[in-house]
């Protein structure tokens, strides 16, 4: 068990925590860690001031995210499963420790650890400086330069809606980002901020609760809406494909999730769940859930501002490792040139994929793990169907009905087949 403390910069270490951070703050204490440090400078910048409750979860979320980053699955018996203990600084300790038990099990489904949490006092609410500005839009969306978020994003404005954009930031998108919501609504606010995690040691790459704090910053902004102040509702729109979001494993071996299960609809109710329990009036909502990538786009309202921006979205799970540019052999980037095959329209990804051709069969290309293990995946359905795939992954007590979820990752993995088939995969 590693024990990981969240706090302010100005309260004492607490007794037996192995790793310190602070939150909100810049600290350079070569012993610590720290997280949010942007956050609160960036929100001053535009006028915001989220309320005590938004700041209380946010620090939550951004103290996951850091303790995700401090802990090496390395040590862990298996390679893979943590034990972390996590204790957050908050300003109302007592209502969030009526949530322990709802986001610890979030946190175990997120990561796949083995998560304890605790809360305690002497939070902090960043204090805001000059003028505040309640901003008059409808919603918040988040976008994050990525295709789901894009389509997302221009669905939303077609639907009448004036929304606050939320971005977080990662290297090489802030640009795209930037270009992105200023096509789709000019007049929007677009809040870009980013968690900034530093542990004081080696990073853990792998990262799973990492998109825990894209919902925190959403979160915020939200509580900054005068409809929200005016005691109404906010919607937080959360835009991802289905097939992406159900993160099944694509063989028996990838036990691990893939990706982040930010917006599975299991976890997704669990925080929904916490924010109508703490008195958060946001709902979060996720359209896409039963759509795959590709019929995101099919179904997107503006097609000719989708075809002008599409091809600058990134999808790559190794887009900073490949030079800014799409790896083509991840499993995102398979879904992306799935999706685009399935669209119609002639992939003008940017710079291309710097593993284009998947047919060359040698270990760059078509005997690359991902690549392999999607071929696992569609040869497993083609054989057995689907129910042979999903196996134990979706379940009645997490999902509900699973048809419609059982059904989006047959499509999805239609789509990937039909990749696989036109590149001549082998």
């Amino acid at each position: 068990m590693t024990a990981i403390s969240c706090l302010p910069e100005d309260m004492a270490d607490l007794p037996g925590s192995n790793v310190r951070f602070d939150l909100y703050s810049n600290s350079r204490s070569g012993s610590r860690g720290r997280v949010g440090d942007l956050v609160p400078g960036r929100l001053r910048r535009q006028g915001l001031r989220p309320s005590a409750v938004a700041w209380d979860f946010t620090s939550f979320a951004l103290s996951a995210v850091a303790a995700d980053e401090a802990v090496s699955r390395e040590r862990s018996p298996d390679g893979w499963t943590r034990e972390i203990e996590l204790t957050v600084a908050v300003t109302n300790p007592d209502l969030w420790k009526t949530q322990r038990g709802r986001l610890t099990e979030a946190l175990r489904f997120l990561s796949g650890d083995i998560w304890s949490l605790d809360f305690i006092g002497h939070g902090i609410v960043p204090p805001g400086r000059g003028k505040e500005r309640v901003r008059s839009e409808d919603l918040v969306c988040l976008l994050s330069g990525g295709m789901d978020s894009l389509v997302g994003a221009i669905d939303v404005v077609n639907e009448g809606h004036t929304p606050l954009f939320v971005s977080q930031i990662a290297k090489g998108d802030s640009p795209t980002q930037k270009w992105f919501a200023h096509s789709i609504s000019p007049t929007s606010l677009h809040l870009q901020v980013n968690h900034h995690a530093r542990p004081p040691g080696r990073s853990e790459r792998s990262q799973r609760a990492r998109s825990l704090a894209f919902l925190g910053f959403g979160v915020l902004a939200a509580s900054c809406l005068s409809k929200h102040r005016d005691g109404s509702h906010v919607e937080l729109r959360i835009p991802e494909n289905g097939f992406i979001s159900q993160n099944v494993p694509l063989t028996p071996m990838r036990t691990g999730s893939l990706s982040t299960r930010t917006t599975h609809p299991y976890f997704l109710r669990l925080i929904q769940d916490t924010l109508d329990d703490v008195g958060l009036r946001i709902n979060l909502n996720n359209p896409y859930e039963t759509a795959t990538k590709g019929e995101m786009l099919l179904g997107c309202a503006d097609q000719n501002l989708l075809s002008d921006l599409a091809g600058a979205s990134t999808s790559c799970g190794r887009y900073s490792r490949t030079g800014f540019r799409h790896c083509g052999r991840c499993v995102p980037c398979q879904v992306r040139r799935g999706s685009y095959l399935a669209w119609g329209h002639p992939d003008d990804t940017e710079k291309g994929y710097k593993y284009d051709d998947l047919s060359l069969n040698d270990s760059k290309h078509a005997r690359f793990d991902d690549v392999r293990s999607v071929a696992i995946a569609i040869e497993a359905v083609r054989a057995s169907g689907i129910d042979e795939l999903i196996g134990g992954a979706m379940n009645s007590k997490l999902l509900g009905n699973v048809q419609p979820y059982r059904d989006v990752v047959d499509r999805g993995i239609a789509e990937l087949a039909a990749l696989h088939a036109s590149l001549r995969v082998p």
